[in-house]
């Protein structure tokens, strides 16, 4: 699935402190779930946990990456969790629950997290029933970040 192109603005151009931060994050992002998935973190951080590690406060961070790409930071945060979910249940043999617990979710509130952002189980999504995952997985993202503007 490619990179959306308002996250490949920021992550490309240098810029001002307010793009170095959101780069910072999103490369944060980026790293964290890597290292769940390789097992070297067990718990999926929360904003706030993200915000201290990078030196900031959790509002400042919010404001910055949503000031920066007009979307709050939990935007990204999902759409790079189900970018790895998508991976997986794609190109191995994992079941759907070992796909969640991989990226520390309870099976069944992975399933709705799934669902909910991608209009799909993440079976219908193995399956091939969704047509075009990325578009699918942007339009139910985007219609959700509307909702909670």
């Amino acid at each position: 699935m490619s990179i959306p192109k308002d996250i490949q603005t920021v992550i490309q151009a240098p810029g001002n402190r307010n793009e170095e931060i959101t780069r910072d994050y999103l490369a944060f992002l980026d790293q964290h779930i890597g290292e769940l998935l390789e097992g070297r973190e067990t718990e999926m951080l929360h904003i706030n946990e993200i915000a201290q590690k990078l030196f900031i406060s959790p509002v400042h961070l919010s404001n910055t990456v949503k000031l920066v790409t007009g979307r709050h930071p939990c935007y990204y945060f999902d759409l790079k969790i189900i970018q790895q979910a998508n991976h997986l249940l794609a190109h191995t043999a994992l079941s759907a629950s070992e796909v969640a617990r991989r990226l520390t979710f309870d099976p069944s509130n992975f399933l709705k997290f799934y669902k909910k952002l991608t209009g799909l189980t993440p079976t219908e999504f193995r399956e091939g029933k969704g047509g075009d995952p990325s578009t699918t997985l942007l339009f139910v993202m985007d219609m959700h970040a509307r909702a909670h503007q």
